[in-house]
């Protein structure tokens, strides 16, 4: 019989600590990216996600921007955002990604309150912690 592990996505998941409000230019969200090394950046609304901006989305818009023209936030971030509870199996959430195509996740508590970002790089991080045996404490 084979084991399942368990783990809650919440126990890899990325704290957040670069996050946008909508009206951030896209010139400050690439700094942010630059500076804390990351690819995802959440948009904050009256402090909740209303969505995400990847590295990919600034280069798409970067590409199609007339000259001079100021982008902001809320131009060219994903609105429909994939949101997980901090409890969610972690399986479960990676073959959501991996079925989506989209590379993080939006990881909030009971209270819908954000807690931090996952991320295909987390996920990965995840494998390799489980195939070097460093979380056999949750198989069940």
């Amino acid at each position: 019989m084979h084991s399942k592990l368990k783990i809650p996505v919440g126990e890899f998941t990325s704290p957040s600590p670069a996050s946008v409000n909508e009206d951030t230019p896209v010139s400050t969200v690439l700094e942010m990216m630059e500076a804390h090394g990351c690819r995802h950046v959440p948009v904050l609304f009256q402090n909740r996600v209303s969505g995400i901006i990847s590295d990919r989305d600034i280069y798409r818009h970067r590409v199609a921007q007339a000259d001079g023209e100021c982008l902001q936030a809320r131009d060219i971030m994903t609105r429909e955002v994939y949101r997980v509870r901090e409890r969610t199996n972690i399986d479960q959430v990676v073959f959501a990604m991996s079925d989506r195509k989209i590379s993080s996740a939006i990881v909030e508590d009971r209270e819908t309150n954000f807690i931090g970002i996952f991320t295909s790089t987390d996920a990965l991080n995840a494998l390799v912690e489980v195939v070097r045996g460093q979380y056999d404490d949750n198989i069940s």
